[in-house]
């Protein structure tokens, strides 16, 4: 699935429907720790993962910049460091004019304002002044590989971002993962139009039966009645 394509389904989707999607589908629910959230409300990325590991020098954001494609995202592991920045208004500038789709950086920025006024899509652990205090070795795999919380992703890994936080899917299961994730969208849609209507949501999931089943199976989980019965609170 090309980056224009994962934009525009995204488009209609959060990275809720995704995890949904993800655990719905076998797939590891890797979510970036909580807070790694966006500069500005409203910022949203997708796209393929760009990865680099930054030892303290912009060097190594351009020489992944040469090897990138248009809505690409830039995934910069500072370690989740919070006494340096790593990523200031000139690399924000520099990817947005390669055409990349944003940045999530498992770290700190600065130059807020300037990054707001380019528009491009930044995610981090916050703002600080200082920028970067020392310059270390790199290492071999610095544009194969990032780390970001627990999660390692690369190339063959996929980024999106929402209000809710950030998400890595593997390319290779993008379309199963984005087909069922539309699924409990439109599912859940009409769930909460019932609701809206004054169709309850216990009234909808029939959950006087299922309480019914759990007494004569006190196994039967609330998941399992779900599934029964079509609804998508839980997958």
């Amino acid at each position: 699935m090309d980056n224009d394509t994962l934009a525009r389904r995204f488009g209609e989707l959060t990275t809720a429907h995704l995890a949904d999607g993800c655990l719905r589908a076998g797939v590891p629910v890797r979510c970036a720790p909580s807070g790694l959230v966006a500069l500005a409300s409203g910022m949203r990325i997708a796209g393929r993962v760009i990865p680099v590991r930054h030892v303290g020098s912009v060097d190594i954001f351009l020489e992944a910049f040469g090897s990138s494609a248009p809505g690409d995202v830039l995934v910069v592991d500072n370690g989740g460091r919070l006494d340096e920045s790593c990523v200031g208004d000139l690399v924000a500038l520099e990817a947005a004019s390669a055409g990349l789709g944003g940045i999530a950086v498992w770290g700190l920025h600065r130059d807020t304002v300037d990054i707001l006024a380019i528009r491009l899509p930044l995610f981090s652990l916050g703002a600080l002044p200082t920028g970067p205090l020392s310059v270390g070795d790199r290492t071999p795999d610095a544009l194969e590989a990032a780390t970001v919380g627990e999660w390692t992703v690369g190339r063959d890994d996929l980024v999106f971002g929402d209000e809710d936080g950030v998400l890595f899917v593997p390319a290779a299961e993008a379309e199963r993962v984005f087909a069922l994730a539309e699924t409990i969208r439109d599912t859940e849609r009409a769930q909460a139009q019932r609701i809206r209507s004054g169709i309850s949501l216990r009234s909808q999931v029939r959950f006087d039966e299922f309480l019914a089943s759990r007494a004569l199976d006190p196994g039967l989980s609330f998941r399992d009645h779900l599934r029964d019965v079509g609804g998508e609170i839980e997958v």
